[in-house]
């Protein structure tokens, strides 16, 4: 076990330990104290964009989520739930934001009059096609430090963790 550390936070919390319980391997830590650190900074990086538009993170993966499915740019509330992998109450909570402010309607299903289904609006479509043009630039600013080849190692090391704990 290495006793070098770096001298970012984690590093020094790190350090800290290894000073106390030199028995310890911190090296988790290292890894999981920086990516909460690191979705908290993005978060707060990313927010403003969405909210210049209005809407907060779980609106805009609404109106992603629709605007992926293709023409007619509609699923159902259940669809939307498995794409934006929240629970169902959730979904209608922002669907009911998103249609109060013109983004979505509901329509029924054609074939069973039971079931809604969830449409971007021609406003909904225009949002999200100006905003996801916002998000991707500001994204590709967050990682531009970054080379191309430790864009792609970092991504698919991501992937690989996350289907090792089933967060894939």
């Amino acid at each position: 076990m290495s006793t070098r550390v770096s001298e970012d936070h984690v590093g020094r919390i790190r350090q800290q330990w290894a000073e106390q319980r030199p028995d310890l391997d911190t090296t988790p830590m290292g890894i999981i104290g920086r990516l909460h650190r690191l979705s908290d900074h993005l978060h707060a990086e990313l927010r403003p964009v969405f909210a210049a538009a209005g809407l907060s993170d779980g609106d805009f993966d609404v109106l992603a989520a629709l605007r992926r499915a293709g023409e007619p740019h509609e699923l159902t509330p259940g669809g939307l739930a498995e794409t934006t992998m929240v629970t169902s109450g959730a979904v209608t909570k922002r669907v009911d934001r998103l249609e109060a402010a013109g983004l979505v309607a509901r329509t029924v299903c054609e074939n069973d009059a039971r079931s809604r289904r969830i449409r971007l609006t021609p406003a909904g479509l225009a949002v999200v096609d100006d905003v996801v043009e916002r998000h991707l630039a500001n994204e590709t600013r967050l990682v531009a430090g970054l080379s191309e080849v430790e864009r792609t190692r970092l991504a698919h090391l991501l992937e690989t963790w996350g289907r090792v704990l089933g967060a894939g």
